[in-house]
């Protein structure tokens, strides 16, 4: 299945060379894995890019593989030597390549000090699928050209949304029922009771996540502090249900969707497509035309009036 040859893949891009680090600036350590011919990376250029960014002990903090769609950026100036824009600097369009960065340099940066001292390193490895070079090209052109790019791999992510929703359901061997609007779900566990009426407040835990199986947020702490998903846990907020009044706007429509239409004690998982979701402009973290998988329980349904209420955010990707 897809996940497993992007797994397959990311494995096999690790071992792809198996000569050692050479030393970069600011004691910057790296490895070719592929070294097409063509202009390295300056600044004010425009790269789409695959990213994994780990420590040493493997603890992915961001998989750019999870969502199966380029990171857009510009090529920004090196901040301190060693950083990222020095290694990108070393790359071009087609080329791949694993970096280690220096933490201490980092932590003086403000990154929060790892809780593993044998940590020295923050890796990233990179494979750079496009760049337009800024060069002598006027704003408007480049503005233009980076659009155009844009534009076409948000129809290829819209196009094969489908496929990649067909591909995941088939892996997981889910027997799926769809609600008219398109939202795909099947109960874990059945409630009872009436549904909640627009205005009343549904009280519910969730975890979201994308097709990978990465989760993206979720209100439920222990699922928080599992070892895979250390990169979203935050020790300063407070995991509980949250209370969302259905029928006002106030969270995506997949979400309102669905805690309108199970009663109090129920558990189900939904299989949201982007339309459903964050759609076409995405959202922080979360690329567009990305179909989200949401994994809920409804803790309780209150009668009456409520006020809208967000969903918090995703954790943004670091």
């Amino acid at each position: 299945m897809k996940t497993k040859l992007i797994i397959l893949g990311i494995a096999a891009l690790g071992l792809a060379s198996c000569q050692q680090y050479k030393k970069g600036e600011g004691g910057l350590l790296y490895k070719i894995h592929r070294d097409k011919d063509g202009a390295t990376l300056k600044e004010g250029d425009f790269m789409a890019i695959k990213a994994i960014q780990k420590t040493e002990e493997d603890s992915i903090i961001y998989n750019s593989y999870d969502f199966d769609q380029p990171t857009f950026m510009p090529m920004g100036k090196p901040s301190f030597k060693g950083d990222i824009f020095t290694a990108l600097e070393l790359l071009s369009e087609g080329d791949s390549a694993t970096f280690k960065v220096p933490l201490d340099s980092l932590v003086k940066r403000g990154m929060p000090k790892p809780s593993n001292p044998k940590n020295k390193y923050m890796i990233y490895t990179f494979v750079v699928e496009k760049v337009i070079p800024k060069g002598t090209l006027n704003d408007s052109v480049f503005n233009a050209k980076i659009q155009d790019y844009i534009g076409k791999e948000k129809e290829k992510a819209k196009s094969g949304e489908d496929k990649k929703v067909a591909a995941y359901v088939a892996d997981k061997g889910l027997k799926l029922e769809t609600s008219p609007s398109g939202l795909k779900y099947v109960v874990t566990q059945k409630g009872a009771g009436a549904l909640a009426a627009k205005g009343d407040t549904v009280t519910a835990n969730y975890t979201g996540s994308f097709l990978s199986g990465k989760v993206f947020d979720t209100s439920v702490a222990d699922v928080a502090k599992k070892p895979e998903n250390k990169s979203i846990y935050n020790a300063m907020r407070t995991y509980e249900p949250i209370k969302v009044p259905v029928g006002l706007g106030g969270s995506i429509a997949g979400f309102e969707e669905a805690l309108s239409s199970f009663p109090k004690g129920t558990k189900v998982t939904v299989l949201m497509p982007s339309k459903l979701a964050y759609g076409e402009m995405g959202n922080q973290g979360i690329p567009p035309f990305t179909p989200l998988v949401f994994d809920l329980e409804i803790v309780n349904i209150t009668k009456g009036s409520g006020i809208p209420a967000q969903l918090p955010p995703p954790v943004a990707p670091k």
